[in-house]
């Protein structure tokens, strides 16, 4: 399955938002019937057939944040603007999202990113763009979608 992330609106039936049953639907829509993980926790996260992790964050019953994690198989795929998230390396992510949007290194975390104006943020463990056989640093390991004001703190939003 193909996953096109579109901030700020959403990712997929995930849309930012929408009511917590909505979103909690929205999730439960996401997994594989024929292929259910033990791993998922309703109106929290899944994990499908591929490894993906997909996660949802809502606070005072909207859904305000998408986190998706890389998968294991090829079957599932996470875009941004033709930009294949997990499946090409880091570095070459952060290069191809530069000539769309800013994005910089996370203050805190350097070996992740930010793009601010999209408020979405990737993450991994360590930098390690040198060694595409340390999967841990060479791609990202997830990705954040959230909405407007979420970095702003609990009191701005």
């Amino acid at each position: 399955m193909h996953f096109e992330l579109a901030p700020p609106v959403g990712v997929g039936p995930l849309q930012i938002g929408m009511p917590r049953q909505a979103a909690n639907s929205a999730l439960d829509s996401l997994r594989e019937p024929a292929a259910l993980s033990p791993s998922d926790q309703a109106g929290q996260y899944i994990f499908r057939p591929s490894g993906l992790m997909i996660s949802i964050g809502c606070v005072r019953d909207r859904l305000e944040a998408v986190e998706l994690g890389r998968p294991t198989g090829p079957s599932d795929v996470v875009f941004f603007r033709g930009i294949d998230v997990f499946g090409l390396p880091a570095r070459e992510v952060v290069n191809r999202m530069s000539e769309l949007t800013s994005i910089v290194a996370d203050d805190e975390d350097p070996a992740s990113f930010v793009a601010p104006d999209l408020l979405l943020s990737f993450w991994r463990p360590f930098d390690c763009d040198d060694e595409p056989d340390d999967e841990q640093g060479y791609y990202f390991n997830s990705v954040l979608l959230a909405r407007p004001g979420y970095y702003d703190g609990p009191s701005q939003g």
